[in-house]
């Protein structure tokens, strides 16, 4: 046989062809072997068989084998890195209801693999409750807001710290006389009736750390920009804050879940695009809720002339409210001066009555009230359950007896009957009151002022966070946006929460919590989420000086262990209660380094 151009071509014998093809496939099999060395070990790092072992792991008698690893800096310009809400990534989205700010995780070939640096001359944290009135200036070096709000006296740079007064753009006298003012307004902020609250466009969240003294607990939420750093500044004054913005998607929270929800001018238009943003306002918000506007357009006959525009526009507005408010069934529960208080309808009964011409329409069954991680916001309302009668936030024991009374959408989110969803609500509160106190024993720091935002990252019913209540720490529960949906009853607890997937990173900045708790993550989420990327996410938000207290199958310890000693990490193996081999306690501490690396990586 010839080629086309002539040559001829010796044709393999039937043996040699076997050869070849046996030749071929070992080649193929090293040059596989070869590229997943070479191709994981981007930035330099060394991954070798990570990928591999934790991507199908076999569960056998041993244990997870782990070759040594170590990690680089990144550079110096990544100390405040927020890999899902990057600066540096939104020119490639919209300015369309501010698409930019919200969640774009980098595909996982952008992905880092290096330690995030703290800026220079970081200190430990000022420990709670003085730090909520203080912090250091080098922790976060950000003194746009004070350049920029310094008359409204939401912090004051002094020396080497910042200090917080309590002012903000609506209350420059104080946040405590505001709060006192809404107070009065609302007397069920005073009884134990609202325990759980949001406050969207939370400036430097003194609103909710005034709260944290009157017993509420509240998520503070603002974006991540270029200058502002706000949910930084919360949570180094030890505030609960995540990174979010209600845009196009829905906020990381189930239906009917906060008591109330505030607004302190913080520029959400609440009456453009259809009325959209209030109406992710009403799907959160418990059957009974207070939403709190201070600022324009309220008061706005006194008002109107510092905000550039005119009386009649102002009032225009506030109609234009007024007339929204009404058609999802709120009623203005209270009003004075700067500060308007309407109320989520307690039972089903308005809803029934409103027209089928009714705008905004009500959501049909095709929408899921508790779906809330990239869920698209829809230009309808969510009517509450009505089979929920218990959930109404009247009718619902006040805080602290709501903590350990049971909720009744743990049916739900158990599927299983009252008496059984019951019983296993008890004895998971009963087995973390149990391991609370071991875990105090393996760890002296937690239950002290050493400890403060604590998150516990794969809960069930909250019970590691309510066996931790009279401690001087708050814990932000996070539900598997792939698991069982048990947000709802964290919710009805009194505690607080979010949506997340752990194969992304996190909605907050560096160095923003003292304790991440895990009970069994990668036992269950291996299958999904890379060891590696988890833990340096991990890495990314611990506190130097913090702690990692990591529950697991024995399987994957020693596994752990090593990823955690290539981040600098200290770790150490303990027995769990039990005293079991089968299952370990790994407790790891983030030593304080100071970055040797300039560049960026």
């Amino acid at each position: 046989m010839k080629h086309k151009d002539g040559k001829p071509i010796n044709l393999p014998n039937k043996n040699r062809k076997v050869t070849f093809v046996a030749t071929l496939i070992a080649l193929c099999g090293l040059s596989f072997y070869l590229g997943g060395i070479f191709c994981s070990g981007k930035d330099g790092v060394e991954v070798k068989t990570i990928q591999k072992t934790v991507d199908t792991p076999k569960q056998t008698s041993g244990s997870l084998l782990m070759r040594p690893i170590s990690f680089p800096e990144c550079g110096l310009d990544y100390q405040d890195y927020t890999p899902c809400t990057d600066p540096k990534r939104w020119r490639k989205y919209g300015l369309y209801r501010l698409t930019l700010l919200e969640r774009h995780c980098p595909p996982i070939f952008e992905r880092k693999e290096c330690l995030v640096p703290p800026p220079d001359g970081y200190k430990p944290p000022i420990r709670w409750p003085k730090s909520r009135d203080e912090c250091w200036y080098r922790n976060v070096p950000y003194d746009w807001i004070n350049k920029q709000k310094s008359n409204q006296h939401w912090l004051i740079k002094e020396g080497e710290k910042f200090l917080f007064p309590g002012g903000g753009t609506m209350f420059p006298n104080g946040v405590g006389e505001y709060v006192d003012m809404m107070q009065g307004l609302i007397p069920e902020m005073k009884d134990g009736t609202v325990r759980t609250a949001i406050d969207t466009g939370c400036g430097v969240a003194s609103w909710g750390g005034d709260l944290l003294d009157r017993g509420i607990l509240t998520v503070s939420l603002a974006p991540r920009d270029n200058h502002e750093a706000q949910v930084q500044f919360a949570l180094e004054r030890g505030i609960p804050a995540i990174l979010g913005v209600i845009s196009t998607q829905r906020l990381p929270f189930p239906s009917n879940s906060f008591d109330m929800a505030h607004c302190s001018r913080c520029l959400i238009p609440w009456t453009e695009f259809g009325g959209i943003y209030l109406m992710e306002i009403h799907r959160i918000l418990r059957p009974g809720g207070f939403w709190v506007l201070s600022g324009p357009p309220v008061n706005y006959e006194h008002r109107w002339r510092g905000w550039n525009t005119t009386a009649e526009e102002q009032r225009s507005d506030y109609n234009k409210l007024q007339k929204l408010l009404t058609s999802m069934c709120f009623k203005l529960y209270n009003k004075k001066e700067d500060i308007a208080v309407w109320q989520k309808a307690k039972d089903n009964s308005c809803y029934d009555k409103l027209p089928k011409e009714n705008y905004p329409p009500k959501c049909d069954d095709s929408v899921d009230p508790d779906s809330g991680w990239y869920t698209p916001l829809r230009a309808c309302f969510v009517v509450p359950d009505p089979k929920y009668k218990k959930s109404v936030l009247t009718h619902m024991p006040k805080w602290p007896e709501r903590l350990h009374a049971t909720p009744e959408r743990i049916e739900t989110a158990h599927g299983a009957s009252t008496s059984a969803s019951i019983s296993t609500f008890n004895h998971d509160d009963g087995k973390w009151k149990k391991r609370i106190q071991h875990y105090k024993k393996l760890l002296p720091e937690l239950g002290t002022d050493k400890i403060r935002n604590v998150m516990d990252m794969n809960t069930v019913y909250g019970a590691f966070a309510a066996a931790l209540i009279n401690d001087p720490l708050w814990v932000m529960n996070v539900v598997s946006s792939y698991g069982l949906n048990t947000l709802p009853v964290i919710y009805d607890r009194g505690l607080i929460g979010t949506f997340h997937d752990w194969c992304e990173a996190f909605s907050t900045y560096p160095r923003t919590y003292d304790l991440l708790h895990l009970d069994g993550f990668f036992t269950a989420e291996s299958h999904r989420c890379e060891m590696k990327y988890v833990l340096l996410e991990m890495d990314r938000i611990l506190r130097p000086g913090g702690h990692a207290l990591i529950r697991e199958s024995s399987y994957f310890v020693d596994a752990i262990a090593t990823i955690g000693k290539g981040m600098r990490w200290l770790c150490r193996k303990e027995k769990t209660e039990y005293g079991v081999d089968k299952e370990m306690v790994l407790i790891c501490q983030k030593k304080l380094w100071q970055s040797s690396n300039k560049g960026s990586r």
